[in-house]
Formats: structure tokens, sequence, C-alpha cells
């Protein structure tokens, strides 16, 4: 359905993205952030989904500072590299590829950010460094380390209660600081609940939390 297209950011880096056009009735802009798996098979299927329901999509490859063209799975090799080419990432220059990715997309804050794992701590950070319409995190890890930064748009989180990356006892830490974000927690669900590429993906737990995240577009995003 999408196409890879070049994003140019502020410091004139060129980084690559996948962009899919909205289908249907148009609901408005979206920057979706990958995994650490960076812009792969499942990140462009479900920037897909998205645009099936009525969003233009971009989703930036910000691995592309490290290393260009990532895209790995998900065994245990893949998610050591994926892990180590985080870990090579200054965040200011992730923040500032996301900023491209919602320049490409229009006028400062009329998009808004969606993002899983890796993507769901950019997402909260970029909700409260950028301007955007609104912002829907899935199990972003490392949002403890940051939850002294306040949100400039309404965000939700979502997090599984299963997920041992991330522990209820992190959860709980972000919930009491930022009473500014609704925090949901899904009984049944593990960290990656929304990759059907995983084991733990849990279908119905993603449902509602895919439900909530449109909610939220639906009430802060103009088409």
């Amino acid at each position: 359905m999408g196409k890879m297209i070049t994003l140019t950011a502020g410091d004139g880096f060129k980084l690559a993205a996948y962009e899919a056009p909205a289908v249907g009735q148009a609901k408005g802009n979206l920057v979706l952030v990958q995994e650490i798996f960076g812009v792969n098979r499942h990140i462009k299927a479900i920037s897909d989904k998205w645009a099936s329901r009525g969003y233009r999509v971009v989703a930036p490859a910000l691995f592309d500072r490290v290393e260009k063209n990532v895209d790995l799975g998900y065994g245990q090799d893949d998610f050591t590299k994926g892990r180590e080419t985080r870990g090579k990432l200054a965040l200011d220059n992730v923040v500032a590829d996301v900023r491209a990715a919602a320049d490409y997309l229009g006028k400062p804050g009329t998009a808004a950010i969606l993002g899983y794992c890796f993507g769901g701590f950019v997402t909260f950070v970029s909700s409260c460094r950028l301007s955007f319409a609104a912002a829907a995190g899935y199990y972003g890890g490392s949002i403890v380390n940051h939850m002294n930064e306040k949100p400039k748009c309404p965000t939700i989180l979502h997090f599984g209660a299963l997920d041992k990356a991330i522990p209820l006892t992190d959860v709980d830490k972000i919930k009491a600081a930022r009473t500014d974000v609704t925090v949901y927690v899904y009984d049944k669900a593990d960290h990656g609940f929304c990759c059907d590429e995983r084991p733990t993906f849990h279908a119905e737990s993603c449902k509602t939390a895919d439900e909530r995240s449109m909610a939220l577009f639906a009430k802060n995003l103009k088409a």
C-alpha cells in the first residue's frame, strides 16, 4: 500500500521513511514510530493498517543515523542487534527525526503520534518536546526515566500487566508522576502485545488499545 520516501531533518540529515496514504474518509495525519527492529515488514504492515482506518501515516527510519536499511525479525540475534543499534542513538537526534516526519505531514501540532516498544518511549518524549495534536504510546520502556517531562498534548499510554521488561512498579510511578496522562494496563497482555509476529501478541488487548487510541485521535485530530 505504501512507499519509501526520504525526509530531511533540521540539521540536514536525510533519513528514509515509509509513507502509507489514508484509505477512505481522511481522519488526519499520523507519525508512527518503530520498535527496535527498524522499519521492518511489521511496521510497514501496521502503518498500512492505520492507513486503512483513514490516517495518512509516515514511519521514519530512526536507525538511519547509525545504519541504513535496518530491517530485523524477532529472533534473539535480531533483538540483540536492535538493542545495540538503539544504544548508539542520541535522543536529541531521534526527536529531530520525528520532527522531520511531523513537518513532512504539515503544520506543527496538526499530526498525532503513535509508537510501539522503543517507539512507545519515543512517542512519550516527543509529546513533551514537540508539537502534536495527540499521542498514544504502546509498551514504551524507559518512560519512567523521563516521567517528570510534561506532554504538550493529550497523551495516553498502554502497558501489559505481564510485561517483565516494564514492571508494574514503574507503571505505578508513571501514573503518580503524570496525572495528566491516561495510563491503561491490560491484565492479559505481555510486552509486544500488538505485534502479530511475536508469541506475545494478544489480539483482544491490542483491539481495545487501538480503539482507545482512535477515540483520542477522533477527539483531538483534524482531518
